[in-house]
């Protein structure tokens, strides 16, 4: 009955062992990137980092952002734990208006599924804004 129980335990003791498994952590830096208020037609590339903390290879294996105007770009090989890497995100900034979008990161971490985002506003200082207060009034100007 000793044996039985001594084997038992044994084995419970090595399951346990062998159910820690090696697996990618990914941590960013920040899930937003705030672009502020910016010119059209600026620089729209933008990076998203972060680090493997986990205890095997990060293979990030889809990066897509919610529309055309976004294009981000993944890193080509594994993050090796303890490693940093980096999402690039280009944004056209030729359109003259608010930024809200989601990029969506798909890896092998325990955590598969990321939502970083982007925002900001874009304005087209050449452009009179209709909205702003006017020396005259509308009758004056003509």
């Amino acid at each position: 009955m000793k044996n039985v129980m001594l084997i038992l335990f044994v084995g419970l003791l090595s399951l346990g062992v062998t159910a820690q498994e090696k697996v990618a952590k990914i941590e960013f830096k920040t899930d937003v990137i705030d672009y502020g208020t910016i010119e059209k037609g600026s620089d729209g590339v933008r990076i998203f980092e972060f680090t493997n903390t986990g205890n095997a290879p990060l293979i990030i294996s889809k990066v897509k952002s919610t529309c055309g105007c976004t294009v981000p770009k993944k890193p080509d090989g594994p993050i090796m734990p303890g490693e940093t890497g980096e999402i690039s995100v280009k944004y056209d900034t030729n359109r003259v208006n608010p930024i809200r979008k989601t990029i969506t990161v798909t890896s092998n971490a325990d955590t598969p599924s990321v939502a970083l985002k982007i925002k900001g506003l874009i304005i087209d200082s050449s452009k009179q804004n209709p909205l702003e207060k006017k020396d005259k009034s509308v009758m004056e100007q003509q």
